[in-house]
């Protein structure tokens, strides 16, 4: 189906809202922008799931491995922990199948022997590239249903919602 065309498409948000019509005191339009987005992070959340089941992965796992990435491949135990909202002892057993799995691994400081750093391995940095690969294929493909201008527009709006959002906080 041509993209354009998905407009007038029924999707199941249609469905749905007309199975709750005149039964539920809401605002219908609202009520189709949330869930379309609820329905869609959905979407994205089975995405990310069967991308790590591909490459052999948990979700623990990309989530650490990603964390290492973003910190240019190394990160101190307490830092993953406070960044993935761990305890100490919850941090530690993930490390502990982490490195037994050789996607990281543990090296005592060379300044501070007190100090220990968690280090990306290839293994693990080839794992976590090829998890993001998929899913970004699969993102690509649903963003690509509209136009260049049309993702402009989403983006802005979606930006919007997020500032009002987070400012209310």
């Amino acid at each position: 189906m041509d993209s354009r065309n998905a407009a007038d498409a029924e999707d199941s948000v249609d469905r749905h809202l007309a199975r709750w019509r005149g039964k539920a005191p809401y605002d219908e339009r609202v009520e189709a922008l949330v869930t379309r987005m609820q329905f869609l992070v959905k979407h994205l959340r089975q995405t990310k799931e069967t991308a790590l089941a591909q490459v052999g992965m948990q979700d623990f796992e990309f989530e650490t491995l990603h964390r290492l990435v973003a910190g240019a491949g190394s990160a101190t135990p307490s830092e993953l922990a406070s960044e993935l909202m761990l305890s100490p002892a919850g941090m530690t057993g993930r490390l502990d199948t982490l490195e037994k799995s050789g996607l990281i691994r543990r090296l005592r400081s060379t300044d501070d022997r007190r100090r220990v750093d968690v280090e990306l391995t290839d293994k693990g940095h080839e794992l976590w590239l090829e998890a993001m690969r998929i899913r970004g294929e699969v993102e690509t493909e649903m963003v690509y249903a509209l136009d260049p201008a049309e993702q402009a527009v989403l983006d802005g709006l979606l930006k919007r919602l997020l500032v009002h959002v987070e400012s209310s906080r």
